[in-house]
């Protein structure tokens, strides 16, 4: 009679790897394709939309002229001004109240001239894809919270995994095959060193995309989140600080022209400039400015004027406490978009390979049945 062989530690590890993976694994193939689809939507998008060419005159016309022109499309939101003179302003028009964010017009600001933002061919796909990534293609309050348990298994799963690539008696020798895919082996070979090293290479960052990603699908999980990190995580989607003034009777208004010299002298460097124009005659502006020559192409730094010029509040990125920084910078964490191109390419090649550890997992699994299958045939006693 052979030995019953101990249920360790590892083999528990291990279990918890195998049973979660493909419990969840269709899901987050679903998830994990869409989310790669996803990473350079806004590039892609651009590359297909022609171009609004723009010949630099001596100087642009005013944002006060630009608005009067768009009203007939709707309430004007805000307009984007980069510091490039060749790159025309962006507007935001709510043309409904059902368009909470407004859409984009693209305006030559040296002849006026109008053009909406087209509508992309793809639109329809990245939506779907969009739709699939956060709910699985079904209404929300049914895929959300099944999205955020694969996902919760999915960083287990990212956890377990890293644990068991060590192998049992660590050393250089017993490591380095883990380091590298042995294309002349055999293809079951090939599919393990898919899985085991692609899997180790990607794990951080699949780590930090489950530990973003649970954001939108648990409050609890936000709550904690925010708890944890002693700030609001999702505070600033209402676009900076709330603040109520009265313009003094005494003070006059300035132009948009004279408040962006303000902004200037109080962000004094270059970049891409989003006034979120006053509704209201004694209605603050909300401004937020990002440095071209910042680290981040996502990181802004955020004013709040009266319409007389005055200061009434002034956030700059660098100088908030740590936690509150990493809050606020959960979405371009989880998408990748918070180093630029750089980050993006890195996400896209995780997550494609986080769509590809579901298929080389199960056939591993498979095999590992068939295997075992065989031995139990031979072993079996003949009646």
């Amino acid at each position: 009679m052979s030995k019953k062989k101990k249920y360790t530690v590892r083999k528990f590890i291990n279990d918890v790897h195998l049973w979660l993976g493909l419990g969840s694994g269709i899901i987050l193939f679903l998830v994990c394709l869409s989310g790669t689809m996803l990473t350079f939507e806004e590039e892609i998008k651009d590359l297909l939309a022609s171009e609004m060419e723009i010949t630099p005159t001596a100087q642009p016309l005013s944002i006060e002229n630009l608005t009067d022109k768009l009203k007939k499309e709707g309430s004007v939101a805000s307009v984007t001004i980069s510091d490039a003179a060749e790159t025309p302003y962006e507007f935001r028009i709510k043309t409904s109240p059902e368009d909470r964010r407004g859409t984009p017009y693209f305006v030559d600001q040296y002849t006026g001239n109008i053009q909406a933002a087209e509508k992309s061919s793809l639109d329809g796909f990245f939506m779907s894809m969009f739709k699939m990534h956060r709910w699985l293609l079904f209404d929300s309050s049914i895929g959300r919270p099944i999205v955020g348990i694969a996902t919760l298994f999915f960083f287990f799963i990212a956890v377990t995994g890293v644990v068991l690539w060590f192998p049992k008696k660590v050393s250089w020798k017993s490591l380095k095959p883990g380091f590298k895919i042995k294309f002349s082996a055999n293809w079951k070979r090939i599919n393990h060193d898919l899985h085991n090293t692609l899997g180790f290479y990607a794990c951080i960052f699949l780590i930090i995309m489950s530990l973003t990603g649970l954001c939108w699908s648990f409050a609890w999980y936000r709550d904690a989140g925010t708890a944890v990190l002693g700030a609001q995580i999702f505070g600033n989607r209402g676009g900076g600080p709330k603040i109520e003034t009265t313009l003094d009777s005494t003070a006059t208004a300035l132009t948009y022209s004279q408040l962006l010299k303000v902004v200037d002298r109080e962000l004094d460097y270059s970049g891409k400039t989003t006034l979120n124009l006053p509704s209201g005659e004694n209605e603050p502006l909300s401004v937020r400015k990002i440095n071209t020559s910042s680290w981040s192409p996502v990181i802004a730094d955020q004013l709040v004027l009266a319409q007389d010029g005055n200061v009434l509040s002034k956030e700059i990125f660098r100088d908030k406490p740590v936690n509150v920084q990493i809050a606020s910078l959960i979405k371009p964490i989880h998408t990748g978009q918070i180093y630029g191109t750089f980050s993006k390419i890195i996400y896209f090649l995780a997550c494609l390979i986080a769509t590809s550890l579901p298929i080389t997992g199960t056939i591993i699994w498979l095999n590992k049945m068939k295997k075992k299958n065989k031995k139990n045939a031979k072993t079996a006693p003949v009646s």
